[in-house]
């Protein structure tokens, strides 16, 4: 078989890409494989934004509910399902709408997986001292010895850093070098892809309604109800809205402070998310914003069935 010719809808959470990417699958028959690190947990749904069972109805979806929060399910794991799923749906003569805002599952799907050298937990755990007993030490740390992935990565994204680091370490290359030439190879897929473009403030005033309408919907009690029952694991534990309510039930700070500190968590999220799309090859910008979706979706159409 010829390689399949894959769709991506991406952009910066709260940008609307998962109401577009339903409208786009029911108006040409796709079925839709979710690229979002974090909607793969069960019982995560009110934070992670899931579409609804109203949503997806009439149009499959894949990449969503797969294991449970305790689990651990990585960048290998995501691509190795998403090429199960992308080729049993050419094998039924169906198209694929890649729809997410996780750019390294966009990125590992399209180019691959680097690995790197394998994981080091004395390092690790040095390295995560470092941090601790002086806050932004290994941002500048690998400001240093890797300028192009300290411009990527945030100082407060303490797993990026330490894995940057430890790449390092065992390897005395930087990861960005390392990443480019791994990601200058061939294409594992061909593709058209789009990214959702919203103003500044646009988007930050999404991210404060999404915010106050997860603590609405009940998120508190949903990751209390996760609590009691398997637990977070790492991964799951570390999600936007989940951890800074883990850390109000444990009585790290006042219950005024919940939403402000969602949305701190989150417009950080939105500027990494915004760097890595940037560079990400192949990708056409387009502004929807103000358009009714009819327009929307038929804007975002011309691109991607060229």
């Amino acid at each position: 078989m010829t390689s399949p010719l894959l769709r991506i809808l991406t952009g910066p959470t709260a940008s609307g890409k998962t109401r577009m990417g339903v409208l786009l699958a029911k108006q040409h028959g796709w079925e839709i494989l979710s690229a979002d690190s974090m909607s793969i947990y069960r019982g995560m749904d009110i934070g992670t934004a899931k579409p609804s069972l109203e949503e997806r109805e009439g149009v499959p979806h894949h990449g969503i509910d797969l294991v449970g929060p305790e689990e651990r399910f990585d960048t290998a794991r995501f691509v190795a399902y998403a090429d199960r799923v992308i080729a049993e749906a050419q094998r039924r003569n169906k198209e694929i709408l890649v729809v997410g805002g996780t750019p390294l599952y966009l990125m590992a799907l399209i180019k691959g997986f680097f690995e790197g050298p394998e994981a080091d937990p004395e390092l690790r755990e040095a390295l995560r001292a470092q941090e601790k007993r002086k806050p932004g030490s290994l941002h500048d740390r690998l400001q240093k010895v890797d300028p192009i992935a300290a411009q990527r990565i945030h100082r407060n994204d303490i797993k990026r850093l330490v894995r940057a680091l430890e790449v390092f370490e065992k390897t005395g290359t930087a990861i960005s070098k390392l990443q480019k030439q791994f990601e200058e190879g061939e294409d594992r897929y061909r593709y058209v892809g789009v990214r959702i473009l919203l103003a500044r403030e646009s988007l930050r005033e999404r991210v404060r309604e999404r915010s106050k309408k997860m603590l609405d919907l009940g998120l508190v009690d949903e990751v209390r109800r996760i609590r009691e029952g398997c637990g977070f694991g790492p991964t799951a534990g570390a999600a936007i809205g989940y951890r800074e309510v883990m850390d109000f039930l444990d009585h790290k700070f006042p219950a005024d402070e919940l939403i402000y500190r969602i949305r701190s968590s989150t417009h950080r999220l939105v500027r990494r998310q915004d760097t890595w799309l940037r560079t990400f090859p192949g990708l056409q910008s387009l502004e929807i914003e103000g358009k009714p979706e009819e327009e929307a979706t038929s804007l975002l159409s011309s691109f991607l069935c060229t």
